[in-house]
């Protein structure tokens, strides 16, 4: 079976066998059969049905065969066959890598290679120049330049400077055909930075600086910063400062701020209007890193002048010496000049100064100062064993400026005299053995002093002399500040003498030397047969001899067992009275309505002669209700007491009403109205601890409803409400 091209189709196939009677029948199958590659089963033409791209699949292997159309069988072998899709110039170059940055250092000689870009064709390079690409510049000329086989950038102006332009936007095209006409191009951009060199010296801007600063400036002060302009950056524009020349090399510094490459001038010294009044300063300005290259350009340092200006300032007054040293006696009388400090004005007008003491550093005020001279004398009685150091603070003012003030420190070390007597360092809880020994020590005794001498303490013991002799003790000077008590004899008693005082004697040896005397209390003890006391207590000697311990405390539980069988009888008698609290049961007002005697007023005379109430010299005398709580004492009613007459019903009133008040389970006297007596208007007032609620009085018990239910009864009755007993 042939194959051969056909017009318009893309091949045909033809088997010998086929004699054009229509007996004969193709078919195709392979890559493509049936979705690309049709066949015309009658005449075996094959055609495409869609446009072919190379640069999709470039080569189709497809299988043909010729069957007998009747019997379906093959008439010849199959056949095989490959399509080859032949290329055509239809894919324009691709940078696939664009856009791009590149850098380049400024001033770069003609022909420095900046960066290479590369297209890429999609078309069969094998085949015709479908796929040779040229490359070309359309902007960036005339600085850069652009080789057209290789891609490569480069330089294409001499000394570009990077201080007049920093940045150039390139657009390179590639073109294929080898550039010819009809031939398909991409573009792409190119963003070229100019990297900085070190091409510009350091400048200062002035020839010369001036600045003014206040002599009171402290050192380390910023006085100034200056700058050398440097067009470079980064590490090109980084310099050093430097004071080459001038008379305040050792008064000021320069060193330069890491961020903002400023030289900052700094003080090393004070500052004193008085000794300089100006300094002039030589400062230098050099690149760190300088490229050889471009020395030609000049010097990469400068120079410039800085004068500073010292303002005067008023300064307070100084004292001679920062700390002054002193001693005085403790043993000095007031007025004794201990020393004397000085100060004086620094600034040329050099005025007179005062001095004071500073109280806060001398609250006792021991000490005073004389205004003009600076004098210090003793004003009160020192003692070294209170304060041994004193400090404290000297103030000098300006006369003629009160408001500048100096100070000065005065240490006074005060001295010691022998003026404290020697004492036994501890209090001395001494024992010693109903069955000690003679020459048994018990106990050893130390002293103390006050004082501080210069040799230290050396202190004697002895007995006083009335106990020098004594029977009982005695007294060893150990020669080493201590001294030993030791027994004389034996047989100690309690019974017959618990304690024993021994007056010892101490003397110290200042110069002259003090003593004193101080008594040592010996207690007589039972001890074991360690000599371990075990009780020092005599007054169990005292006791009956047939009166043991045992019987001392059975005696003392009857007692007690008395006492609380007294107080639970006087509780039970308490607890039968009725509380002053009525309940619902035992209403008082059923007591008021069983008398049923309202009084008749000042007209009834009938339970007792009203004469004996009628003016009477009324002396009264406060006395507060048992059944009154402290809260609300100034419930309670003044009672009153007569002058002598009408004595009979006098006592009788009084009883009576004594009875009413003390009694907490009796209601208030008069609201039983036993005299039937009401009393408006009498100049008698009111017998009652209590204000009628019908009387003048203006207190107020409404807040007796407030208390709760236990005092409802008694808010009925004194209360104002419409409830209330008596309304």
């Amino acid at each position: 079976m042939r194959v051969t091209r056909s017009v318009p189709a893309l091949l045909q196939l033809h088997s010998d066998v086929d004699k054009g009677d229509g007996s004969i029948k193709y078919i195709l199958s392979g890559e493509g059969a049936s979705s690309i590659f049709i066949i015309d089963e009658n005449t075996g033409d094959i055609h495409a049905t869609k446009r072919l791209d190379r640069e999709e699949q470039a080569y189709y292997t497809l299988r043909a065969q010729a069957l007998d159309r009747l019997t379906n069988k093959p008439v010849e072998p199959e056949s095989e066959f490959v399509i080859k899709i032949q290329d055509i110039n239809d894919n324009e170059p691709k940078f696939l890598d664009g856009p791009y940055t590149a850098g380049v250092p400024e001033m770069s000689p003609v022909g420095t290679s900046v960066v290479q870009v590369t297209a890429t064709d999609a078309d069969d390079p094998t085949y015709g120049n479908s796929a040779r690409v040229v490359y070309s510049i359309l902007q960036g000329q005339p600085y850069f330049s652009v080789e057209p086989k290789t891609g490569v950038i480069k330089t294409a102006l001499p000394n570009m400077d990077r201080e007049a332009k920093d940045q150039y936007l390139l657009v390179i095209q590639a073109k294929d055909m080898v550039g010819q006409n009809g031939g398909l191009s991409g573009t792409t951009s190119v963003t070229v930075t100019l990297t900085d060199v070190n091409d510009n010296p350091p400048r200062f801007p002035r020839r010369s600086y001036q600045y003014n600063v206040p002599e009171s400036l402290p050192v380390a002060s910023v006085v100034a910063r200056i700058k050398a302009a440097d067009a470079d950056v980064g590490p090109n524009a980084e310099m050093e400062y430097k004071i080459v020349d001038g008379d305040g090399l050792g008064v000021f510094k320069i060193s330069v701020d890491k961020d903002t490459q400023e030289g900052i001038i700094t003080i090393q010294k004070e500052l004193d209007f008085e000794a300089k009044t100006s300094y002039t300063l030589r400062i230098e300005a050099a690149n760190m890193h300088v490229d050889p290259r471009f020395l030609s350009l000049g010097p990469f340092s400068d120079m410039t002048t800085v004068k500073i200006i010292v303002e005067d300032v008023d300064e307070p007054p100084v004292f001679t010496s920062r700390l002054y040293s002193m001693v005085v006696s403790e043993a000095a009388k007031i007025g004794t000049i201990i020393g004397t400090v000085a100060a004086h004005d620094p600034d040329a007008s050099n005025s007179p100064v005062r001095y004071s003491i500073d109280r806060n550093t001398d609250l006792e005020r021991y000490f005073n100062i004389d205004a003009n001279s600076g004098v210090i004398t003793t004003a009160k009685s020192l003692d070294r064993e209170t304060n041994a150091v004193h400090n404290i603070t000297v103030l000098a003012m300006e006369s003629q400026n009160p408001a500048q003030i100096g100070r000065g420190y005065v240490a006074i070390t005060i001295l010691d005299i022998n003026d404290n007597a020697p004492e036994f360092a501890m209090e001395y809880e001494t024992t010693v053995c109903e069955n000690a020994q003679p020459g048994q020590v018990i106990q050893k005794i130390s002293a103390i002093d006050k004082d501080d001498p210069p040799n230290g303490h050396q202190f004697y013991f002895s007995l006083t002399a009335e106990a020098a002799n004594n029977h009982n003790f005695t007294l060893q000077d150990n020669k080493d500040n201590t001294a030993t008590v030791l027994t004389k004899r034996n047989g100690f008693r309690r019974q017959e003498q618990s304690v024993f005082y021994l007056p010892i004697f101490i003397v110290d040896s200042g110069s002259p030397s003090l003593s004193s005397t101080n008594t040592l209390t010996i207690r007589v003890c039972d001890c074991d047969a360690d000599g371990i006391a075990q009780t020092c207590n005599a007054e169990a000697y005292i006791l009956p001899a047939g009166l043991s311990t045992g019987a001392l405390i059975a005696i003392l539980a009857c007692v007690l067992t008395l006492l609380v069988l007294v107080l639970l009888i006087v509780t039970m008698r308490r607890r039968k009275k009725e509380p002053l609290i009525f309940d619902e049961e035992r209403d008082i007002r059923e007591n008021i309505v069983r008398y049923d005697d309202e009084g008749g007023g000042e007209e009834d005379t009938e339970a007792f002669d009203m004469a004996a109430l009628r003016n009477l010299n009324i002396m009264r005398d406060t006395k507060t209700r048992r059944d009154v709580t402290p809260e609300i004492q100034f419930l309670s009613r003044p009672t009153f007491k007569s002058i002598p007459d009408n004595v009979i019903f006098r006592e009788f009133i009084w009883e009576r009403l004594k009875e009413a008040d003390v009694d907490p389970c009796a209601p208030p006297y008069d609201s039983l109205q036993t005299y039937a007596f009401e009393g408006n208007g009498s100049v008698a007032e009111s017998l009652s601890s209590l204000d009628s609620i019908s009387s003048n009085s203006d207190q107020n018990y409404d807040y007796l409803s407030d208390w709760g239910p236990r005092f409802k009864r008694l808010a009925d009755m004194y209360g104002t409400g419409p409830d209330c007993l008596y309304s």
